[in-house]
């Protein structure tokens, strides 16, 4: 079972059309309190959740979710490169996310790593593994603005808080993204949260 959250009825309509078509067996609810009054812990399949719904935001419902232990791998549907919200999901649980406005691709590719990793421990820990390779290979000051990027600090204010020029920063971040191979920030958020010795406990199974 694949659930989808969102509050626009074009977007659910149009996910649960895409994953059906793919053979998925989709429900999707307008809102997080619907989801919660229908569903029950243990359910298996996959989540995919906007991360602005009104009420309760998607990111309090996989908060709720890890608290009662309900491990259902969950994908947070977000803004374009909203670094901050990526993380925030990340480290509430979500195993993915996919950015707005959604295509065609990212759902069913998104469902499919999620269940492969949830299905298949050596999948995921050779992921987290390059994951880790990919950070090694940057250097400390890559590394470093690197983390300031994801606390969504913008390369005027690093420069300063570094004493280095603008340029300097923004070529820094061009060669961190071409050497992770990250096409945009929510994906080396992403890549960056798996290199981490995030506890197997917080990660969906």
């Amino acid at each position: 079972m694949i659930v989808v959250i969102d509050d626009d009825r074009h977007v659910r309509e149009g996910i649960r059309d895409l994953l059906e078509g793919d053979g998925h067996v989709v429900e999707d609810f307008a809102s997080c309190e619907a989801f919660l009054e229908s569903c029950r812990p243990g359910q298996e399949g996959c989540l995919l959740v906007d991360a602005y719904l009104p009420g309760m935001p998607g990111l309090e419902l996989l908060q709720r979710l890890r608290e009662e232990d309900w491990r259902l791998p969950a994908i947070m549907i977000m803004g374009n490169s909203d670094v901050p919200m990526a993380v925030q999901a990340m480290k509430a649980g979500a195993s993915d996310f996919i950015e707005e406005p959604i295509g065609r691709e990212e759902p069913l590719a998104g469902v499919a790593r999620a269940l492969e990793q949830t299905h298949d421990v050596a999948k995921r820990s050779a992921w987290r593994k390059a994951a880790a390779d990919h950070v090694a290979a940057l250097t400390a000051r890559q590394r470093q603005i690197m983390e300031m990027v994801l606390a969504g600090h913008p390369s005027k204010n690093i420069a300063a808080d570094l004493h280095i020029s603008q340029r300097t920063v923004e070529n820094h971040r061009a060669s961190i993204m071409r050497k992770t191979g990250a096409k945009s920030l929510p994906s080396l958020a992403r890549l960056a949260l798996a290199a981490t010795s995030i506890p197997d406990d917080t990660l969906p199974v």
